[in-house]
């Protein structure tokens, strides 16, 4: 019989233990810093920085500020969302330092950026979100010009106290990219119950990977995160020509370009959960299967394109790599047991029949309903309400009965992935979800 404990740990998973106790940790060292202030270690010989094994120039030795950020928007097919996102973001940069690539837009997404004022190109073909920055960061002269690019989505909204929050991260000069902190826009959508259902799930993942692993795994001293997010994050441009931007084979950009950066020892990752910015989460159930799917693969064909290092970034990948597989396959097994066990309960004679008998009695030598509902189920309720304390919002409580189906789909389709990563190959080619317009009288929440 597995104790209920032993589901309840794979429900809240080890990983979240583990760097939420070393996110707590960097708190304790933020606020002694504070106290006892000191100067991290760092080489400087000449004009450059080095880093690991790269020296970076040095172009000033005043701080990063808004001036020295390039924003490279790729786009297809985005005219619902196109204006109004770069309508944000010149409210925070210089419209010239606003850059957008077209990659094979069939829509007015090249007419209505240019009309804003801002810097555009397009790509001859669809080549993908990867392909189209490549392209961009060569013909907008990116690395050249300046210290820092912005990837930006198109559907993405800025925060004003983004920049503020972390271009600081930048006075470090072995930190070389900085993920931003990802929250979904369910309000003005014109969501129905089931897009709603799923805005607040994305947001309960975005809340638990972001608070309790990426603000431990990016502490100075354990530096080693699985993602920086493409959706509102930045990069030194010196370490991209070091970076391989759009490697063949692979169905999505982010997760490579973080393993280049680690696998590189290129420098480290920087994360505040205070640069926030807002991107649009499917809306149907269909898109999101879509999406994760997409996400998934795009995980797998990475790991099998970086193979093992001995370092921190390997050992935590594998931590975590493991115990997605385990707790995947226990809650794709999870409905199946549930039913067996609670079949006997509602129809008293099903246990007569001879196949359901020996099924039942091996499915019980194993759990209960009891082991289920103090192993899964509360454990499971427990994080929403610890989600819906972190970000002030009690609707979170009101779809906690079903988030533990849609973790359910999310395990079954991280299994599915997995051998297409062996077994396929992606074009790259753009497969986004449907954008929605926001009604200017609904404005993003937390």
């Amino acid at each position: 019989m597995i104790p209920w404990w032993v589901l309840a740990i794979a429900v809240f998973g080890t990983n979240f233990t583990l760097w939420g106790l070393v996110g707590l940790l960097r708190l304790l060292d933020s606020s002694a810093q504070k106290w006892w202030p000191r100067r991290a270690g760092r080489s400087v010989s000449g004009s450059g920085v080095v880093v690991g094994r790269h020296r970076y120039r040095q172009r000033s030795g005043r701080p990063v500020g808004i001036e020295d950020v390039a924003v490279l928007m790729p786009a297809h097919n985005e005219e619902l969302v196109i204006v109004d996102s770069i309508q944000a973001i010149t409210r925070l940069v210089p419209p010239e330092n606003v850059h957008v690539v077209s990659d094979g837009s069939t829509d007015r997404t090249v007419e209505l950026a240019r009309g804003c004022g801002v810097n555009v190109i397009s790509t001859s073909r669809n080549v993908g979100k990867a392909g189209a920055l490549q392209e961009a960061i060569r013909r907008f002269g990116i690395v050249g010009r300046y210290r820092v690019v912005m990837l930006l989505d198109a559907d993405t909204h800025v925060d004003p106290g983004y920049f503020r929050a972390a271009l600081p991260l930048f006075a470090d000069p072995q930190v070389v990219a900085v993920a931003g902190c990802v929250r979904t826009t369910w309000r003005g959508r014109g969501l129905g119950a089931v897009g709603t259902l799923v805005a607040f799930h994305r947001q309960r993942i975005y809340t638990m990977t972001q608070y309790l692993l990426k603000f431990g795994q990016t502490w100075r001293r354990a530096n080693a995160t699985h993602i920086v997010p493409g959706f509102a994050s930045m990069y030194r441009t010196d370490v991209l020509p070091h970076i391989e931007v759009n490697p063949p084979g692979l169905v999505i950009e982010d997760f490579n370009m973080t393993f280049e950066v680690y696998q590189k020892r290129l420098g480290k990752v920087g994360f505040t959960p205070s640069a926030v910015a807002a991107t649009q989460d499917p809306g149907t159930f269909r898109d999101y299967v879509k999406q994760c799917k997409r996400w998934s693969l795009g995980l797998w064909q990475t790991v099998r394109l970086h193979p093992p290092r001995a370092n921190l970034f390997t050992v935590m990948l594998a931590l975590l790599l493991v115990e997605m597989l385990a707790s995947s396959m226990m809650l794709v097994l999870l409905p199946f047991v549930a039913l067996v066990l609670l079949v006997p309960e509602l129809f008293a004679g099903a246990l007569a029949l001879p196949v359901f008998h020996d099924v039942h009695a091996f499915v019980a030598g194993f759990a209960t309903l009891p082991t289920l509902l103090y192993g899964v189920v509360l454990p499971d309720m427990l994080l929403t309400c610890v989600v819906a304390v972190l970000q002030r919002q009690p609707r979170f409580l009101l779809f906690g009965c079903f988030f533990l189906l849609l973790r359910v789909v999310d395990a079954a389709i991280a299994l599915y992935a997995l051998p297409g990563a062996w077994f396929s190959r992606s074009s790259g080619r753009w497969r986004s979800p449907g954008r929605r317009v926001i009604d200017p009288s609904g404005t993003p929440t937390r």
